[in-house]
Formats: C-alpha cells, sequence, structure tokens
C-alpha cells in the first residue's frame, strides 16, 4: 500500500509543539538550540521549526536496550558542552 504522505513536505513544528512532541518543556528545548545539544532546526523568517522526522532522530540517539550497553550515544543536557563531551560526540 502507498504512504500517503509520500512525496509531501515533513511536519514543521514550532518550538512549543515540539517540546510537547518530545516531553521537554519549551525552555529546555530552546536551551538545547543555544547550546547546540538538540535536534536540528530551521529558521524559517523569524521562526524556528523543527521537522518531526529531525525531533524522531534526535531522540532516537538517546535509544539503548539496558543500562549496561557501552556503544550507546548519548543526549547530552541542555548546558555547555566541556571539551571532553564535545570530542565523544
Amino acid at each position: 500500500m502507498p504512504d500517503p504522505m509520500a512525496g509531501l513536505p515533513p511536519r514543521l513544528l514550532r518550538t512549543p509543539e515540539a517540546a510537547r512532541f518530545l516531553g521537554i518543556s519549551n525552555r529546555t528545548l530552546e536551551k538545547h538550540r543555544t547550546y547546540g545539544t538538540g535536534p536540528v532546526y530551521r529558521k524559517i523568517g523569524g521562526r524556528v521549526v523543527y521537522a518531526v522526522e529531525d525531533l524522531q532522530s534526535w531522540s532516537a540517539i538517546g535509544a539503548r536496550k539496558s543500562t549496561s550497553e557501552q556503544t550507546a550515544k548519548r543526549v547530552f543536557p541542555a548546558r555547555r558542552l566541556t571539551a571532553a563531551e564535545r570530542g565523544a560526540r
């Protein structure tokens, strides 16, 4: 069955919608944007928007099957990264 959304542009969400989608506060998402630790965003005119697929990709970075998983990547907190953390990205 063909995908009815095929060929359409990605759904774009403003900051409040994107934060709700991720289950975090607007302010936390804004901090992630400021520090460069968050999902990819787009600036259209004066508006910041996020593609749903970018939000899903960013949140998938932290996916793991167990707490002992050594190869899992990390979603960094919304703060400035140390030099060691920037190198670990």
